[in-house]
């Protein structure tokens, strides 16, 4: 759900940075792997999650053209001309411009209940567990943007089929004739011709990808803060194919915390401290805290092989590689960046570390890491022959530029490998061609083969067959509400026309939703919180009363 915006910011393990699902660069492989060039569509931004089409513009609204210089003398008779033609339009019909601007009002009113989400928004559907897992029920979702200016005067199905490529030309035809596809709330044929300020909307059936079912831990809470022990493979706030399945939407839900301020932010992978402001005063002021390096920081980590005795310290310059699918490595172009490492126990073969960032450089802790040669146990990023023969060790990735890094971190990764199908779970060779264009946009689940932790057997999610009626009784979840203990075949939904509805996912294993990399304490300007370890750092010859 990441063409868009042209650089794109990606989320870190120490809250620099915007809301990116990064530490699996996979999650957009779809669009990037088929059309290579293209820009790829940021659209899962943290400050406009319902919007999904805004490729350049920040607000959604039509680009504008850029005019030369003009003179005063020009511009004086160029105000005249504005005063002139402003009377003229007072004079026109008013019915349009009345609608137009009622649309846009409605769309503003929506950017005014962010950051936080209205009710009508936590309660689109619900949770339930099965296999370990927290799963959503699919739901119906719809998505809005202004009319770019370069789609001016184009047929909408044209549009459609050029610029959004989460489905092909024939579903796009069938939503706008279905009339889930609309312009202004109205039903259009496939060649109407888009207007300035059109307001498009598309409503989506959506599937959202299982995360962990440990519960989030509450930390510590008062009027001002809430600090919380994030589980690894949640997100913080809605970004890419997460939305309820996120921090932010479960603490709404189950425990009532609503318009939370973010801080600063984790990985999806990663686990530990996590803080929000409950006021934006204090949000702003922890904020700054972080910002300005006033607060110290400490990870716990396990790393591949024995870790050299001492204090190791790192200060290797990180850049990023590439923004689209969050990759960073070593470089002497990059920014300053410290951290310092000591390890504090084994675990086999492994070694428990203590990690300090100094900095809060995107993914600072595993890029040193690798490149001290010792990469955390299952990143599934850094510790990874695509790096070359010695895995980014000494910033060596095997003689490679930085492009063909990148083309070969997506093309190893294709849809094959990672949607997790079984060939006889395929309803047809169509089905299996619109999944394998899909966008980023509506990207299937990101996971390996499916591994039940007690079995180590695959394990195959419920088959949510389609019926013909798209507008059945939604599931809703409102606060203090449990989560479903069972699969609940009356709540879910379902669309004829979702490629997703036809298709079994295989559940993520428990390696597919943990990495080995955990926020452990943080301590500021007269405040300190800690969490419980996790277990793979729970270890009888680790003191860590002494660390």
């Amino acid at each position: 759900m990441e063409s868009s915006k042209l650089l794109r910011n990606a989320q870190t393990q120490h809250g620099d940075a915007s809301s990116v699902d990064v530490e699996n660069i996979f999650l957009h492989r779809h669009m990037l792997y088929t059309n290579p060039t293209s820009d790829g569509n940021l659209h899962d931004r943290e400050d406009s999650p319902e919007c999904v089409w805004c490729p350049d513009d920040k607000d959604g609204s039509p680009a504008e053209s850029k005019d030369p210089p003009i003179s005063i003398s020009e511009e004086k008779s160029e105000t005249q001309s504005k005063e002139v033609l402003s009377e003229k339009r007072k004079a026109s019909s008013t019915d349009d411009e009345g609608h137009v601007k009622k649309v846009k009002l409605e769309a503003n009113s929506l950017k005014t209940k962010r950051p936080g989400f209205s009710d009508e928004r936590y309660d689109e559907t619900s949770y339930y567990f099965e296999n370990g897992l927290r799963k959503v029920y699919p739901y119906f979702f719809t998505f809005t943007t202004f009319a770019k200016g370069r789609w001016v005067d184009e047929k909408i199905l044209d549009v459609f089929v050029r610029e959004f490529r989460a489905a092909p030309p024939e579903e796009y035809e069938r939503s706008l004739e279905a009339g889930k596809l609309t312009v202004n709330s109205e039903k259009v044929p496939k060649d109407y011709k888009i207007k300035h300020n059109d307001l498009l909307a598309n409503v989506v059936h959506r599937h959202e990808v299982p995360v962990t079912s440990q519960p989030i831990k509450i930390v510590y809470m008062d009027k001002d803060i809430v600090v919380v022990n994030k589980p690894a493979s949640i997100p913080v706030h809605p970004c890419g194919r997460y939305r309820h399945n996120t921090v932010v939407f479960i603490l709404a839900k189950e425990h009532n915390l609503k318009n939370l301020r973010t801080i600063h932010r984790l990985d999806r992978l990663t686990s530990g401290l996590l803080l929000f402001g409950r006021t934006a005063e204090k949000a702003r002021e922890l904020e700054l805290q972080i910002r300005t390096r006033q607060v110290q920081k400490e990870y716990v980590c396990r790393v591949e092989g024995r870790f050299p005795d001492g204090i190791v310290e790192c200060n290797e310059k990180i850049d990023v590689v590439s923004y689209k699918i969050g990759v960073c490595k070593v470089s002497p172009k990059g920014k300053d960046c410290k951290t310092t490492f000591k390890r504090i126990g084994e675990v086999g073969s492994d070694s428990i570390v203590l990690c300090k960032p100094l900095t809060g450089r995107m993914h600072q802790i595993r890029v040193h890491l690798q490149f001290l040669g010792y990469p955390i146990s299952n990143d599934p990023l850094y510790n990874h022959e695509v790096f070359g023969p010695l895995k980014g060790r000494g910033g060596d990735i095997g003689g490679i530029t930085e492009e063909q890094l990148i083309s070969n971190l997506i093309s190893i990764h294709n849809a094959e490998n990672w949607l997790g199908l079984e060939g006889d779970q395929i309803v047809s060779g169509e089905i299996k061609d619109v999944a394998a264009s899909t966008s980023v946009v509506e990207a299937p689940s990101v996971v390996q083969a499916p591994i039940n932790s007690e079995t180590e057997k695959p394990v195959i999610s419920k088959n949510l067959e389609p019926s013909n009626d798209a507008t059945a009784q939604i599931a809703t979840q409102t606060c203090y509400e449990e989560p479903d203990r069972s699969f609940d075949s009356k709540k879910t939904t379902s669309d004829p026309q979702c490629s997703e509805c036809k298709i079994n996912y295989r559940d993520p294993g428990t390696k597919d939703l943990i990495m080995y990399l955990h926020a452990w304490k943080y301590k500021g300007v007269g405040w300190e919180y800690e969490t419980e370890l996790p277990e793979w750092a729970c270890n009888s010859n680790i003191d860590y009363d002494k660390v």
